[in-house]
């Protein structure tokens, strides 16, 4: 009989990676939710101020791109040990 040899390799990602991740992840679901707003009040109408509101063309992909960042930030950061 011989004896085999295990191979061992550290994980991929630590903890503070998955930490980075989760926030990542925060961010860019809060873009999501700012950018779907709300429903008008009379479906007929066409409110130009609602749809296209600063938060909606400007603030919520921002938040998703800064959240797209993050994750990649969390992805490529390397462990202290």
């Amino acid at each position: 009989m011989s004896e085999q040899k295990k191979l061992t390799t550290a994980p991929l990602f630590e903890k503070d990676n998955f930490v980075w991740m989760l926030i990542g992840a925060i961010i860019v679901a809060l873009g999501f939710i700012l950018m779907s707003g709300g429903k008008s009040v009379d479906p007929r109408v066409f409110d130009t101020k609602e749809v296209y509101s600063t938060t909606r063309i400007t603030i919520a992909p921002i938040l998703i791109v800064a959240g797209l960042i993050v994750e990649i930030y969390a992805i490529f950061k390397k462990s202290k040990a």
